[in-house]
């Protein structure tokens, strides 16, 4: 269930709420892709050979990969009409809480935890939890801060 607003005032209103987002597979072809990406070419992640007898038992997702999916993850779970554009203002805290082996499924929960009206927008930390399908404990933890730019 995502959080649908009729406006960035709206915002302050949604401190509090979550939605939780699809199951979505993080595949070897995706971790291969994202090690091409940045040549980060660790055998955790790419030789599934040795990986199977690592602290792992097989290969696994890039920290940064999971992270990088956010956008992919909670796509849709906060719709603020009236809003012009919404950019990455930065991130205020991350944590890797455990890793993602590969194909496993994961999802964000999102919740609105806190916004301030500034000149420009709406700033809104959003803190997104990436669930691990059959986990207690999540892979990761971060609280994104985004600019809702409203209409002109």
């Amino acid at each position: 269930m995502s959080i649908s607003l009729d406006s960035p005032t709206e915002l302050t209103d949604a401190v509090g709420r979550s939605a939780t987002g699809d199951w979505f597979t993080v595949d070897q072809q995706r971790v291969q892709a994202f090690a091409d990406a940045t040549e980060d070419w660790q055998w955790i992640h790419l030789d599934a050979e040795r990986a199977a007898s690592g602290p792992f038992g097989a290969t696994i997702a890039h920290g940064y990969l999971t992270l990088s999916l956010l956008p992919r993850l909670t796509a849709g779970l906060l719709a603020v009409d009236g809003t012009s554009m919404v950019v990455n203002y930065g991130l205020d805290r991350v944590r890797f809480l455990q890793p993602v082996v590969v194909d496993s499924r994961v999802r964000a929960v999102t919740e609105v935890a806190s916004v301030d009206a500034t000149p420009q927008g709406h700033r809104v930390v959003l803190r997104t939890t990436v669930e691990l399908e059959g986990s207690e404990r999540p892979a990761l933890v971060a609280d994104a801060v985004a600019l809702f730019v409203p209409d002109a």
